[in-house]
């Protein structure tokens, strides 16, 4: 850059210099120099670049550069040096009289004076330094710098110099002398040194700046001037940089900005990403700035194309305008629509990193943002991406959800309306995706466990100041969330607590197997230890982790490292007898050690911690839930009412699946059973001391009045009372009354007892046939003769004040003792048989039992198929009678004897009841999980297929395709693929069956049920081969179900190579082979009759065609709509509708025994419950389209028998009285 001089426009002679004095010399005192340079100093600013000759410029020029002088140890002598030194730069311009090296040391001198110096207007040699600083911002001499090979180590120190002088209060002048300096070296530099702009940065952050600062104009123009001219390169680093240097300066002076603003909005325009990418951030930070309200208003254009970019075609850029959202919250109500309308919108966009972003966001808000700033509406439509099918959306979407209950629960705690409404709901959202899938689940149990069911730490209010644990407030934390939880959270809280687990738990065995393992250094059975050790290892991860592979690794390395502090802590998690306090230290210190010591398998093993430990209920909850159910004796509503029925919801829960817990309370309990007011309470409190009894029977109080108290509650007329009182004396060992009495004394009086007192009599007696079978066997003969010509063969006739004679259910709290004592009665019969099942005389007593629970189910629950029974009491009875042939069924010598009615029970599943059929699935399931029953009845659940209520479908599939997914693989060929041979042998069989092509097309939709859930490319083979071979057999019983079989085979076969096809599979020849059963069928009586079965096509040929037609694209079949299958009759009406689907209430089995929908001990899976994977769900049946939807032949048949009896039944009673007339 050409050097300039103030006086450029005045020509003069050459004038020489008059100074010849000598500036160095031995003996010069500082005071004689500084005289010179004075004289020098003035000399040399009068004069004129034009008119000097330089000539005579050479000794002084020389003389000032020398050491003695730069570095003199006088302040004013190196003062007027720098200013001679800056003239003599200004005369020789445009070039320069110096070395590089000497116009370094010249130029840190100047930077080193003023920066030592210039202090302010009143500092010593102050008309020095402004000259100095004049000299360089007017003659731009310090451009010399930039063609010095270490220009940008200068350029930094001068940068640093002059932004330490800018603090300073110093006149308006000098800040625009340096500001003008600092302006010429940008200019003429080709390269701006990072550290300069950092230089800058760092001055924007300073909170003294102020906007007349030089630095903060000079940072203006030189943004606007990078990205004008940056805005088509490929390098963005600098323009980068010039962007994060404008949100610094918005921050601190958003005027500045006038000529940015419109830059910025350009940007947003373009069609570079890159540069749209950064047009978006830097934007969004800024509205989301103190200031970023007034920028909205003053540039709404800018906004609008801003707020446009949430539609970008590329999906960067608007994941950038998502994350800028979260600040617009609080700093622009204004535009609160807008902002909530374009989150809204992209909850739904179709990257996954968009959505998981927007949900990020929430869980990013502090408790007042979330509560004044968000809208509800908003809120639950990222709960919804909790069902989301990227992983890492719903992961967000359900932390953020706990994240912000966790920050409002002290609020709901205190019944603040405005935290109820905006929070309270999402417990029960997020315990309802528990279902969806395993990985889900997985995430479902973090957020609980660490946000909505936190263990008491010291940052929680659960935690007293003392340090100690608050175990009330823990608890009470619990049953205040269960206010606002539907039925089905509540079941998946109670999943989640992990007390339904049989103990001693997978969990607890396999730490007992790393324990063995030590590390793999075993002294003995090494084989035997590692291979237990793999198998339980194999069996944890395809159960309870997502991803098998990666957890199997994990638990390997845990085995490995064989920890003995980890292996204690984890121990001390999975005691029940643990209380609150050492469960959270123990907690807390499993998980520190394992992020430090294994962080690569800390993820899988703090899952494996929560699903073993008792995280949400303990053995400390105890005490509060029981003063809780105390506490709402007496209302009938109100938030004490609805603890107090939560708190008795859990207690029962534990009594049932995990009395363990109670062992440090039974003087708790015996308190409880003391309060005979509160019939509630004591009714708990004898249910949880009877279960705790089962598990120690020893631990009965031994205070006699507490016995005395139990045994009269045996007799009385409250059946819950009675049941648990009853079960307590069967059970304890050291109970002085014992069972032979209590027996003797509840027979004195059935004859002569009331209806209700009855059903009591017949609860306890339950309880001693099942748990002391020798007691009951004393006075069987009685009871028995009794229970079947008093209860059971006394027929219940239909109200005849009951306008709607075909409903067919009746709720629980409708049932009528009459009918609760038969149901009882039959519970008795099932108990009996249960109890003897080992004993010699097992056929003998059951065999009659047996008979009478498939008389039931053949008059659809009456004994005697006589018209006129009440229809609500055949269809208790029908499904008691198929509960309990399922409970035998798990008695193999039973299940033999059971064999030949198994379709009769097997079409249970089909009844026209839906609460028959979906209670009669529940229960089915709930033994089949366990693999208690025999591999047959797993065709079962393949009958729903035609099922008219969608749920029945949903559950029996969610159950295939857990069992699929769980078993290993011999099991799962036992259970659930040799069984294909059984499920077309039941069809061959089955009441619907017809050879008319119409009925066939039914039957094909069980076919196709089975091989969409269970076919494979590894078992198809199997699946077509077991088909094939049922044409190489006979069935056992007759000529036309063995005709019937070969229909059903070919389908098969079609069916299987239908599906084969569509999915690509190769059907090979199977190389095993398999022995089909012979309870059902037989082998052929010749070669000759096998060859000519084999020829023998046995399907219609309009099924054929139908098969032909299937087997063509989509397009070219026109779909039929196949008529529903077994529906209950739609109700009749009298002025209001009638419900006859009614959804099984949630409730523990083994505490109602007298309650007609549960069973006792049932087995009933909660987790089956929840676990309806959506992604598995298959189609619904085509006849879900039908409006009219019609029964199938079995149920027409029954319906028009049931007719018949009613009429019939009317028919005599109108005889009888018109004889009595």
């Amino acid at each position: 850059m050409v050097a300039q001089t103030r006086h450029g426009g005045q020509p003069s002679p050459k004038k020489k210099l008059a100074f010849r004095e000598k500036l160095l010399g031995k003996g010069l005192s500082t005071d004689a120099l500084l005289k010179k340079l004075k004289a020098l100093h003035t000399e040399l600013a009068a004069l004129d670049q034009e008119a000097v000759d330089i000539n005579s410029l050479s000794t002084v020029r020389k003389e000032l550069v020398n050491t003695s002088i730069l570095l003199h140890k006088d302040r004013g002598v190196k003062a007027y040096a720098a200013c001679c030194l800056a003239d003599i730069l200004r005369l020789y311009a445009p070039d320069a009289p110096y070395t590089q090296a000497e116009l370094r040391d010249i130029f840190q001198f100047f930077f080193r004076q003023l920066t030592n110096g210039l202090k302010g207007a009143d500092s010593s040699y102050y008309n020095e330094y402004f000259h100095l600083l004049e000299s360089l911002s007017t003659v731009k001499s310090v451009v010399l710098v930039c063609d010095l090979p270490t220009a940008e180590e200068l350029m930094v120190e001068i940068f640093r110099d002059i932004f330490s002088l800018v603090r300073r209060d110093l006149p308006k002048k000098i800040e625009i002398f340096m500001a003008d300096i600092l302006i010429a070296l940008i200019d003429e530099a080709q390269v701006l040194p990072t550290e300069v702009l950092e230089t800058l940065l760092s001055q924007f952050m300073e909170n003294h700046t102020r906007i007349e600062q030089a630095g903060y104009r000079l940072a203006v123009q030189h943004f606007t001037d990078i990205i004008v001219a940056n805005s088509r390169d490929e390098d963005f680093n600098e323009i980068r940089t010039a962007h994060e240097l404008i949100k610094r300066l918005n921050h601190s002076c958003p005027g500045l900005l006038q000529s940015v603003i419109p830059q910025l909005e350009e940007e947003l325009r373009v069609e570079n990403v890159a540069l749209r990418l950064i047009a978006t951030q830097t934007l969004g930070e800024m509205f989301a700035d103190k200031s970023g309200s007034e920028l909205a208003k003053k540039y709404p254009t800018t906004w609008n194309i801003w707020v446009l970019r949430k539609n970008d075609k590329s999906a960067s850029v608007r994941l950038k305008f998502v994350e800028a959202m979260k600040g617009l919250f609080v700093n622009l109500p204004e535009q609160r629509e807008v902002i909530e309308e374009s989150l809204l919108s992209k909850c739904l966009d179709p990257d996954e990193k968009v959505r998981a972003a927007v949900c990020r966001i929430y869980g990013q808000l502090d408790y007042e943002t979330a509560l004044h700033h968000v809208s509800e509406t908003q809120l639950r439509a990222m709960a919804e991406r909790g069902a989301d099918k990227k992983s890492t959306v719903r992961g967000e979407a359900l932390t953020s959800l706990g994240k912000l209950y966790s920050l409002a629960y002290p609020e709901i705690e205190n019944n603040e309306p405005l935290a109820i409404k905006q929070f309270a709901w999402i417990p029960n959202t997020i315990l309802q995706m528990i279902g969806v899938n395993t990985e889900v689940r997985t995430v479902v149990e973090e957020v609980v466990m660490d946000y909505i069911f936190p263990l008491p730490s010291s940052s929680t209010a659960s935690t007293s100041k003392g340090g100690e644990v608050d175990e009330v407030a823990w608890t009470d934390r619990l049953l205040h969330t269960m206010k606002y939880l539907e039925e089905k959270s509540i079941n998946a809280v109670l999943v989640l607590s992990g007390l339904k687990q049989v103990r001693s738990t997978v969990y607890e065995h396999f730490l007992d197997a790393c324990i063995k393992n030590n590390g793999g250094i075993i002294d003995e059975d090494e084989d035997k230890v590692t291979q237990r050790l793999n198998g339980l290892i194999q069996y944890l991860a395809h159960n309870s982790f997502p991803d098998p592979s990666k957890a199997i690794e994990d638990l390997e390395a845990f085995a490995k490292l064989n920890e003995s502090r980890l292996y204690k802590l984890l121990k001390t998690c999975m005691d029940p007898q643990t209380d609150l306090k050492g469960l959270a230290k123990a907690t807390n210190e499993f998980q520190r050690r394992v992020e430090q010591q294994c962080p690569n398998q800390a993820a899988t093993l703090l899952t494996l911690l929560r699903r073993s430990s008792y995280r949400i209920l303990n053995q400390s909850s105890i005490p509060t839930l029981i003063k809780r159910v105390n506490r709402g004796h007496g209302q009938t509503n109100g938030a004490a009412h609805t603890t107090a029925g939560n708190a008795r919801t859990l207690l029962n829960f534990i009594s049932k699946h995990s009395p363990p817990l109670y062992k440090s309370h039974i003087g708790e309990l015996t308190k409880g059973i003391a309060d005979e007011k509160n019939t509630t309470l004591v009714e708990t409190c004898l249910h949880a001391l009877a279960g705790v009894l089962r598990w120690d029977n020893k631990l009965l109080p031994t205070d006699k009045r507490t016995q005395d108290r139990i045994s009269r509650f045996a007799y009385e007329p409250y059946p819950r009372l009675a049941k648990f009182a009853a079960r307590i004396v069967a059970v304890a060992s050291n109970f002085e009354a014992g069972c032979a009495d209590l027996v003797k004394g509840l027979i004195t009086d059935l004859h002569e007892c009331t209806p209700e007192t009855l059903v009591a009599h017949i609860a306890a007696l339950v309880q001693v046939a099942r748990f002391a079978p020798e007691a009951f066997e004393e006075q069987s003969d009685v009871i028995m003769t009794f229970l079947l010509k008093e209860v059971l063969m006394v027929p219940i006739l239909p109200d005849p004040n009951e306008m709607d004679v075909d409903e067919e259910w009746v709720l629980d709290e409708d049932v009528s003792p009459k009918l609760r004592a038969k149901i009882l009665s039959l519970k008795v019969c099932r108990y009996r048989s249960l109890a003897h099942a080992s004993s010699d005389k097992a056929l003998d007593i059951s065999t009659p039992v047996l008979k009478m629970f498939a008389t039931l189910l053949e008059f659809s629950g009456s004994f005697t198929g006589e018209a006129g029974e009440d229809p609500k009491v055949m269809s208790r009875m029908r499904l008691q009678a198929a509960v309990s042939l399922l409970h035998l069924s798990t008695v193999e010598t039973y299940a033999q004897a059971i064999s030949p009615k198994f379709l009769r029970l097997a079409v249970t599943v089909q009844d026209s009841c839906y609460n028959v059929r979906v209670l009669f699935l529940t229960k089915l399931i709930s033994l089949l999980q366990p693999r208690k029953l025999p591999p047959r009845y797993n065709v079962i659940p393949f009958l729903t297929v035609h099922d008219p209520e969608s749920d029945v479908k949903a559950t029996a599939a969610s159950y295939i395709t857990g069992a699929l997914k769980k078993t290993k693989h011999n099991v799962r060929t036992e259970h659930l693929e040799i069984i294909f041979i059984r499920l077309l042998h039941l069809l061959a069989h089955h009441p619907d069956f017809n050879k008319a092509h119409e009925d066939l097309l039914d039957i094909a939709k069980y076919i196709q049920f089975y091989v969409e859930l269970v076919a494979s490319p590894d078992n198809v083979s199997l699946l077509y081969h077991l088909a094939l071979k049922m044409k190489s057999v006979r069935d056992s019983e007759s000529h036309t179900y063995t005709e019937n079989l070969y229909i059903v085979a070919e389908l098969a076969q079609e069916l299987i190579k239908f599906r084969a096809s569509s999915r690509s599979w190769t059907i090979q020849s199977y190389p095993g082979k398999v022995r089909l059963p012979s309870d059902i069928l037989r082998p052929l009586p010749s070669p000759e009759a096998a060859k000519e079965i084999l020829k023998t096509v046995y399907l219609p040929e309009e099924t054929m065609s139908w098969l032909s037609e299937l087997s063509k694209p989509k397009a070219e079949k026109k779909e039929r709509k196949v008529p529903v299958k077994r529906k209950a009759p739609a109700p009749k009406t009298n002025g209001s509708a009638k419900r006859t689907r009614v959804k099984k209430r949630r409730q523990s089995d083994d505490e109602s025994e007298e309650e007609p929908s549960s069973d006792e001990d049932s087995e009933a899976e909660l987790e089956e419950r929840e676990e309806q994977p959506k992604e598995s769900e298959p189609d619904e049946p085509d006849e879900e389209e039908e409006t009219e939807e019609e029964l199938g032949r079995g149920a027409r048949t029954r319906a028009k028998a049931r007719s018949r009896r009613q009429k019939a039944a009317q028919a005599a009673k109108g005889e009888v009285t018109k004889s009595d007339g």
